[in-house]
């Protein structure tokens, strides 16, 4: 048989219960933690105020790209990855490089001659059957996934 009565649980129990002060206990479990975890508890501190908490986002300002920088949208189906430009000049279509690795579209010279740009894509993709189609201020560039199903086994050695 189990013996219950090593357990600190006793009549006496209820007592202590009325006793405690919540802002006592309070303060002991935050000077312990302190004690702890100086850096991180200060840092804690900001978090458990929400006005402090919430002073270290920017609302006010978003974000803007550079003029330099390129906005895409990449997604992918079934079968294919798709890459969606912004065109902002037409002038661009002429003077733009377009290459593709197995993970990465690399753009060069737009909006700059001297730009270049890499988007990492979701998927590995095909050398060859890629196409790029311009509508409405739009390029969409289309490369078909490759299914990879080598697989190679690792072994793991134990080191003694």
């Amino acid at each position: 048989m189990f013996p219950w009565n090593l357990f600190p649980f006793h009549k006496d129990m209820k007592n202590i219960k009325a006793q405690m002060n919540p802002e006592e206990v309070d303060k002991y479990v935050t000077d312990i933690m302190n004690q702890v975890f100086p850096q991180q508890m200060q840092k804690m501190q900001g978090m458990m105020n929400p006005q402090s908490f919430m002073s270290d986002f920017n609302y006010d300002t978003p974000e803007t790209p550079n003029d330099s920088s390129l906005s895409s949208s990449v997604f992918e189906t079934h079968n294919n990855v798709f890459v969606r430009l912004p065109i902002k000049e037409e002038q661009w279509l002429k003077d733009m490089r377009i290459y593709h690795t197995s993970n990465q579209l690399i753009i060069e010279h737009i909006p700059e001659k001297e730009d270049k740009h890499s988007i990492v894509l979701p998927a590995i993709v095909k050398k060859k059957g890629a196409s790029a189609y311009y509508k409405d201020g739009m390029l969409e560039i289309k490369i078909q996934k490759n299914i990879d199903m080598q697989y190679s086994q690792i072994d793991v050695s134990e080191i003694l």
